[in-house]
């Protein structure tokens, strides 16, 4: 008979050497004992059911965390957009202007700026703008040819550029600004006090000619000097009055933490040939004020939302020391159907997570609501900066994950047969 062979698989006889597995059987049989990874997507569908199986629980605690962070981004918010209330009123007083006129010579005679010193100016990097007007000082304004030439009234005439009154901040009271056409005929602009003075008459009378008024300036706050002045056109005083063209105040707005820095370098970029006779304006001390106050508000801001965060992350963790103590059953079953300890602390984290974005989401969006409505209420520009709105979010977010990281762990250390145990 021919010798048989055992057919594959088949047991070995005895004596026989145990016939090696092979590598490849060995690695699928490992693969199919070692426990399935949980993806992202399956965490989130996990961490939903969590959610979803305990709805009021779930949303009373959403909801605790959502007030929170209303809470901790309405009052930044308010504040924010009282702060920036605030700073448009005071930069409406000058913070970050600074002015230029010519100085005394040193035999004590009055000086002049040279006529490309308002261009030169606009050429320091932190200047935002430069403006300048010209003081007329051969001439006169009256309300006819028939007041007396003594007769003044303490008004003088100058030339401006165009851009004056955005440089300088003042607004017209009534009537128009002057224009590329205006400028270059007898057309003016009167001050506040100066259209008091003369009447407030369609016409006022200069050099001997009468000339258009075509609108009247409110009050000049940050320029004074304004209010009792008949400003016209730098080309039509160059045309009808022989003015020379020599600025005699140049107007400069900067960046405000560079104020300092330009004003060294102002009197040496105007009149490069004789910087010492030069004036040159002192910054604000409404500048340290506001400086001051934006300090106080920052510390302001970070104390009340340190706050608002801890609150909420405290509110995360006791929500999830409630749910392990209420599904330990759960956990027990999952236990014993092959979960391990990694995937039962990755459920809880996730539940964890996915509450505190919930929270955060919805606590960002009521405050930014919150916050409108009252700047609305009070006129005040509305104001909730972007690292608040993402900062809450996501520090909730982190807070979320350390504050259910305790809970999770506790839940992975339960035995299954314990956990079961438990009704």
């Amino acid at each position: 008979m021919a010798p048989t062979t055992d057919p594959p698989g088949s047991p070995n006889l005895v004596g026989e050497r145990p016939r090696s597995v092979p590598q490849a059987d060995r690695e699928r049989a490992d693969r199919e004992l070692r426990p399935a990874r949980l993806r992202v997507p399956d965490l989130i569908r996990l961490g939903g059911y969590g959610l979803r199986s305990r709805p009021l629980r779930a949303v009373l605690s959403a909801l605790g965390i959502a007030i929170g962070i209303a809470a901790m981004i309405s009052v930044v918010g308010i504040s924010a957009s009282s702060h920036a209330d605030l700073d448009r009123k005071l930069a409406k007083l000058g913070t970050n202007m600074l002015t230029v006129s010519p100085g005394k010579t040193m035999f004590g005679k009055q000086s002049t700026l040279p006529d490309d010193s308002l261009a030169m100016i606009k050429r320091i990097a932190p200047v935002q703008s430069a403006t300048a007007i010209g003081t007329v000082g051969t001439v006169h304004a009256y309300r006819n040819d028939r007041i007396p030439v003594a007769q003044t009234n303490g008004l003088s005439v100058v030339a401006a550029k165009l851009d004056l009154l955005t440089a300088v901040g003042v607004e017209l009271d009534r009537g128009v600004w002057l224009n590329e056409a205006t400028e270059k005929y007898p057309a003016v602009v009167l001050g506040a006090t100066t259209a008091q003075r003369l009447g407030g008459g369609p016409t006022v009378y200069i050099g001997g000619r009468t000339w258009a008024v075509v609108g009247v300036l409110q009050n000049a706050a940050l320029a004074s000097e304004l209010d009792t002045s008949v400003i016209m056109g730098w080309p039509a005083a160059t045309k009808y009055l022989a003015f020379d063209g020599h600025p005699t105040t140049v107007y400069t707005r900067s960046v405000e933490s560079q104020v300092e820095a330009v004003r060294k370098v102002l009197a040496a970029t105007a009149n490069p040939s004789a910087s010492t006779e030069v004036d040159v304006s002192r910054p604000s001390d409404v500048l340290s004020l506001r400086r001051a106050t934006n300090a106080t508000f920052t510390s302001l801001l970070l104390g009340l939302g340190s706050v608002a965060l801890l609150v909420g992350g405290i509110g995360v963790a006791n929500t999830m020391v409630i749910s392990v103590l209420e599904r330990r059953s759960e956990i027990g079953l999952r236990r014993s159907l092959g979960a391990t300890k990694g995937q039962i602390r990755t459920q809880f984290v996730g539940e964890s997570l996915l509450l505190s974005m919930i929270g955060g989401a919805a606590g960002a969006l009521l405050g930014y609501l919150v916050t409108g409505t009252y700047a609305m209420t009070q006129k005040w520009p509305t104001v909730v900066p972007l690292w608040v709105l993402a900062g809450g979010v996501g520090a909730t977010v982190l807070i979320g994950a350390i504050a259910g990281l305790y809970p999770a762990i506790r839940a992975s250390r339960l035995e299954p047969t314990e956990a079961l145990a438990t009704t």
